[in-house]
């Protein structure tokens, strides 16, 4: 005789689970689409703050405002490039003063950078006196840097060493316009990525009126200015 309490396995196994309909699982897709959209759009009506977009996916790794699919992209360049910092490009910084007062950090990311082999240690440096200046003094009112951010040491005569105290320095661009007007263009601007927040809008790209801005690669993160080529043409001929 059976025992009605012994169960047999295929009653104490588990039934499968019951197929879904079609309009059912449409139904759970638009669900979480319409999730989705709900989370994506809260961050549009609160607000991120300014410049500091939170990192969305990027399938290019490119710049926004150079990527090829940016006038179709979905995150509407919100997005940082990947493997990318901002740098500014010597070779197309006027030193306008936007480094100074558009960047989101006080004082700015940007510091001035001081090149020792394409400076000429000159004794009248014009990136440190201010050539207006009718009597040109090592004093305050003789220097050309408003936050007295330069030093200068004597060398041999009449070579003089200059460097550059950062912390002092507001990114206002006097020193290098009158080092790239008067001399070899030693001194330049440089964003430090110490400081920089790498922001995926960043302020001072957006004001930057020569597009000297722009994105380099993380590992290679600063745009050195090379050996002056009158330096280079000499040791050339010397070595004829």
């Amino acid at each position: 005789m059976t025992d009605p309490d012994d169960k047999t396995s295929d009653e104490t196994s588990e039934k499968p689970p019951e197929p879904v309909s079609r309009r059912e699982f449409v139904r759970g897709v638009l669900r979480y689409a319409a999730l989705g959209g709900l989370v994506l759009g809260s961050g549009a009506l609160l607000g991120w703050p300014r410049g500091r977009r939170p990192d969305f996916e990027c399938l290019t790794g490119a710049a926004c405002p150079t990527c090829p699919s940016a006038s179709t992209c979905p995150l509407g360049g919100r997005v940082s490039a990947q493997n990318t910092v901002w740098q500014i490009d010597p070779d197309k910084c006027i030193q306008c003063g936007n480094c100074a007062t558009a960047c989101v950090l006080k004082p700015s990311a940007v510091k001035c950078i001081h090149e020792p082999t394409v400076c000429g240690y000159c004794q009248p440096c014009f990136g440190f006196f201010d050539p207006q200046s009718p009597d040109p003094t090592v004093a305050a009112e003789g220097q050309l840097c408003p936050t007295d951010a330069i030093r200068r040491r004597l060398v041999t005569p009449p070579y003089y060493e200059y460097s550059i105290i950062e912390e002092r320095c507001n990114a206002c661009g006097k020193c290098v316009k009158g080092c790239n007007t008067h001399g070899n263009g030693a001194l330049y601007l440089q964003v430090r990525h110490d400081r920089c927040l790498n922001c995926s809008e960043c302020a001072i790209a957006r004001s930057c009126p020569s597009g000297a801005y722009v994105r380099v690669p993380a590992n290679r993160p600063y745009i050195r200015r090379p050996k002056s080529s009158s330096s280079s043409s000499s040791s050339s001929s010397s070595n004829q």
